[in-house]
């Protein structure tokens, strides 16, 4: 590479900063790209990519949002895209799951990667979305093909992922202010189109299918 070559932008967003440190180590060595930012939080990234307008980012799923409950590397991805719509996300997660591929295709992102992959496959990647292509491990795309889309309405998935926590059903209508009788006809059929027999059974299938987020 000479002076004259074009350096890839990458913006690293996760909320580990070891993994962040070791990230920007990896891609600090390779001539055409240069990381110039990092960010530990939703918010943070957003805002983050507003001002540097990188050309890539690296985000991973699972990332706090102390601004907006619930709110995760997804979510902070469709912003993006909102706002600086010529960023090319990818996201980059532990979390293979079948369901976060395609929320994660639906918010914008042009490439989906597991953290395990080995790392010259994560910077072909960087190069490759730069270049307009998308990078989706294989695997993950097969899956999410076989599984397809949430079958669930989004009411479902809201009473659900008030389940999650462990709530009864009282508490969970009075925070979405529902009728406990509409609860238990939410989480009924919620668990019915996921074949589970229990409340639990549904939140981990729908959790492991990445269905709620």
């Amino acid at each position: 590479m000479t002076g004259a070559d074009p350096t890839i932008t990458v913006l690293l967003a996760d909320d580990q900063a070891m993994i962040r440190q070791a990230l920007s180590a990896l891609l600090q060595l390779e001539p055409d790209i240069a990381v110039v930012g990092q960010a530990g939080d939703v918010a943070e990234t957003v805002r983050r990519v507003r001002e540097i307008r990188p050309e890539v980012v690296l985000l991973d799923v699972q990332m706090p949002s102390p601004d907006v409950a619930g709110a995760d590397g997804i979510d902070a991805c469709a912003a993006i895209m909102a706002e600086v719509p010529s960023t090319r996300v990818i996201i980059l997660t532990t979390f293979g799951r079948p369901g976060y591929l395609r929320r994660a295709m639906e918010a914008g992102a042009v490439g989906y990667m597991v953290k395990d992959a080995p790392a010259e496959q994560l910077v072909e990647g960087i190069r490759r979305v730069h270049q307009g292509l998308r990078v989706v491990d294989p695997t993950l795309a097969a899956a999410s093909l076989s599984i397809g889309a949430s079958p669930l309405t989004s009411r479902e998935l809201e009473v659900l992922v008030a389940a999650s926590s462990g709530a009864s059903t009282s508490a969970i209508a009075g925070g979405l202010f529902l009728s406990e009788g509409t609860v238990r006809n939410h989480l009924s059929s919620a668990m019915g189109k996921l074949g589970a027999g229990t409340r639990a059974e549904a939140v981990r299938i729908a959790t492991d299918n990445g269905w709620l987020g």
